[in-house]
Formats: C-alpha cells, sequence, structure tokens
C-alpha cells in the first residue's frame, strides 16, 4: 500500500479511468493488471465509496454544441465566505464549473458557456450580485485533459 491507501491496481485503474472512462472497460484494466474483471469492479466500487472516484464527466466541446463562448471568469471572494460563493455559482445559468483557489485575491475561478456576449454579460452581473467581484474574465479556446502520471503503476519506482 502507499500513500492514502492506494496500491499499484488502485493507481493503474484510476490511471485507466482518467485517460478514457468511457471506453475503459473493467476487463480491458484487468488484463492489463493481470487480475479478473470482477476484482476490477470491486476496487472501483472501494475507489467510489472511499470518495476517491467522485464521477464521470462528459468533455463537452461548447463551440460545436452551439455555444461559441466558453469563458474563465476570475473572481475575488472574500475567504470566510468563498466555498458558500463557489456553491452558489454554479447555480447560475451558464456557470459549468467553478474552482476555488487556497491562494490570493483572486480565488474563485469561474467557467462559464454562452450563445452571445449579453450571455456572458449577464453571468458577471450574477456573479457580482451573488457577492463576487469579477476580477478578469478570458476567452477559452480550448481545454486539453490528462491523467495524472503518478497513478501509473510503478510511477514510484520510475518503471
Amino acid at each position: 500500500m502507499t500513500l492514502e491507501g492506494l496500491d499499484d491496481l488502485d493507481r493503474l485503474i484510476i490511471h485507466a479511468l482518467q485517460r478514457n472512462a468511457r471506453k475503459t472497460s473493467s476487463k480491458t484494466i484487468a488484463d492489463r493488471a493481470g487480475v479478473s474483471p470482477s476484482t476490477v469492479r470491486n476496487r472501483i466500487q472501494r475507489l467510489e465509496d472511499r470518495g476517491i472516484l467522485r464521477g464521470y464527466h462528459a468533455d463537452v466541446d461548447y463551440e460545436r454544441a452551439g455555444y461559441q463562448l466558453h469563458t474563465l471568469i476570475v473572481c475575488t471572494a472574500p475567504v470566510p465566505r468563498r466555498e458558500e460563493l463557489a456553491a452558489s455559482a454554479l447555480e447560475i445559468p451558464g456557470v459549468v464549473r467553478v474552482e476555488e483557489v487556497m491562494t490570493g485575491a483572486e480565488n474563485v475561478h469561474v467557467s462559464a458557456v454562452g450563445t452571445d456576449s449579453d450571455d456572458l454579460s449577464r453571468i458577471g452581473r450574477d456573479l457580482n450580485e451573488l457577492g463576487l467581484e469579477v476580477v478578469d474574465e478570458d476567452i477559452i479556446r480550448n481545454i486539453h485533459h490528462g491523467s495524472y502520471t503518478e497513478f501509473e503503476t510503478g510511477a514510484e519506482d520510475g518503471t
């Protein structure tokens, strides 16, 4: 067992699911690890129960879906209210992701989607009304995802 009780099989499962959860079967992982598919399914369930695997999310190309504007809105929240305001921001139509940042004044990052600049202006006003100060806004062109390499089996010993 390693940090947080994750062993090589747990890390291999997490790495495989991060790379492509939709197209990675328990059998595929089991074949690579030399264990049974039921062992992999049991481990996935255990990782979910422990809150390590928290969900499986669709990677949406908003532009192809008809929402031309995907923006990152950087906000400042009073630290005592940061968590509450970040959670409330998700309720604003068009907000698709909110990240709390632990350091610095720009401590809430909001990803929002809209069809035009009016949508984005409304979202900015709604965030301000909520109590978040909008500091900066950037249009996102692309998002690239990867899997955390430390979850690859053998990562600790360099293999």
